[in-house]
This record gives C-alpha cells, sequence and structure tokens, in this order.
C-alpha cells in the first residue's frame, strides 16, 4: 500500500505551514495522504508522540511503500520511530530536520527525541531514498546542523536558499518545490 505521511513538527499541527497545500496536492493525484496530529507543546515527547503514530503500523498503514514528510523535530521523530521498530519504508523528505540542537528555551520540549549519530546512521539501512531539504537562513536550525543531519543519514540535500524555517512567516503556506521528490 502506498501511503503517504506528513509528519508536523514542534509547535506545528495539520492545519499549519505547507501541511494542508501538500496534503491537497496529494489527494488531486489520488495518493492516500494521512496527517497525524501530535501533542505539542503540552505532553510533547517521544514516547507521547510514538502512542500516536504506532496505531498505524499496527493497522498496516505503514509499509516498505510507504513516503512520509517530514517537518522540523518531525524528522528526527519519524527516524528514531523507525528504527526503534525495525521498519523500512520507500522514502523519507525531511524539512529543517535535524538532531540534537540544544535550543535557548523549551529544550525539555526536544530530548527525548535526541539520537546518537551513531544511531541515527541506522535509518540508512531502512530507507530506499532520503530527502533533507533545509534553508540557508532558518531561525532555528543552522545550515550546519541541518548538512550535518543530511550527511549522517546519507540523504541527498537540498538548499533552498531564503526559505527560513519553511513556515507561514516565511510564505510557506505553498510548497511546490516539494512536489518534484514526490
Amino acid at each position: 500500500m502506498n501511503n503517504y505521511f506528513i509528519i508536523h513538527g514542534s509547535y506545528g499541527n495539520p492545519y499549519k505551514n505547507w501541511i494542508p497545500y501538500l496534503k491537497s496536492q496529494l489527494s488531486k493525484r489520488r495518493l492516500n495522504c494521512i496527517v497525524p496530529s501530535f501533542t505539542t507543546p503540552d505532553k510533547q515527547d517521544y514516547e507521547s508522540w510514538n502512542s500516536i503514530l504506532m496505531p498505524y503500523l499496527k493497522i498496516g498503514y505503514i509499509t516498505k511503500d510507504t513516503t512520509f514528510i517530514t517537518h522540523s523535530l518531525g524528522g528526527i521523530f519519524l527516524v528514531n520511530f523507525l528504527i526503534d521498530n525495525k521498519i523500512k519504508v520507500k522514502e523519507i523528505i525531511t524539512v529543517a530536520g535535524f538532531n540534537n540542537i540544544q535550543f535557548d528555551k523549551d529544550n525539555s520540549l526536544y530530548d527525548s527525541f535526541y539520537m546518537k549519530d551513531e544511531n541515527l546512521a541506522k535509518i540508512c539501512d531502512l530507507c530506499d531514498e532520503i530527502i533533507c531539504i533545509y534553508s540557508d537562513n532558518d531561525p532555528y536550525i543552522p545550515i550546519e546542523k541541518a548538512e550535518s543531519f543530511a550527511s549522517i543519514v546519507k540523504g541527498q540535500n537540498v538548499l533552498i536558499n531564503n526559505a527560513g524555517h519553511f513556515n507561514e512567516k516565511y510564505g510557506y503556506k505553498e510548497f511546490k518545490e516539494i512536489l518534484k521528490y514526490i
């Protein structure tokens, strides 16, 4: 079953930024698209997010033919989830993906998701293709951290200049560029 999942990040939801646009574009292509809603920022931790995605695995919606598109924290969450459960998938597209960044505030919202780099690299055995999209002026994810994440997961690097954090603040109610990777 070729399912597409869009995983939002911290402070996100299925109705923000470019997620509704992408879901509508996938629907127009007659592709099955699922956009779970994760708890954020209250009760945001790996275990609570895991409990939201796990039922999709149990009912067979996550298979070797599944594509995941993630934003921000959704990237490291998904990689962690796939590695923990030894799930092979077709493709992962991370947008503003990162690991192990210590932010000025709210670090408790992120720490449970982070992995050691050597564990993060295990995703390479579980995915046919990984594409890492990032910006040169993201106010949260320094370009070095985005490039490091892409390097460790052996993802195809896609730099989009002046895209910020790929959110509404930077004009990302639509995200046409991502469609060529799906």
